[in-house]
């Protein structure tokens, strides 16, 4: 019987920190533009980059799209005019008006964002 505790008692150790860490993993980047996300790389940035300039919205949603992924940021920014404003955000809190930047989030539906603003990167999760 106390083996059976012990082994269950160990499981639930284990299990617990399997899952502490996936989420903190997953929520270190998700809104915080000053973390990287698990798909960066300073070419991905680059492209990025000059996507936000062009507002590029057909190409943003590709670039968020490959490999499958699906991230809820495009259940928000699902036209061109709702990147327009997302980018518009991102210029905003990269000059320091954090207060703009999230207000245009919040009326895009994105909330307010975290660390710095929340706008600091690329304007994607996966800066």
């Amino acid at each position: 019987m106390k083996y059976k505790l012990l082994a269950l008692g160990v499981i639930g150790i284990a299990s617990a920190s399997i899952l502490g860490f996936l989420a903190s993993d997953a929520s270190a980047y998700r809104g915080d533009y000053t973390q990287v996300g698990p798909n960066h790389t300073e070419e991905r940035h680059a492209q990025m980059q000059e996507v936000m300039e062009t507002k590029d919205y057909e190409t943003w949603k590709e670039m968020m799209t490959e490999d499958g992924r699906t991230p809820g940021v495009l259940r928000k920014i699902d036209t061109q005019e709702k990147f327009e404003a997302f980018v518009q955000a991102r210029e905003m809190a990269l000059e320091g008006d954090t207060e703009g930047a999230n207000e245009i989030r919040e009326s895009l539906g994105m909330g307010q964002g975290q660390g710095n603003g929340g706008m600091r990167g690329n304007g994607n999760c996966n800066r």
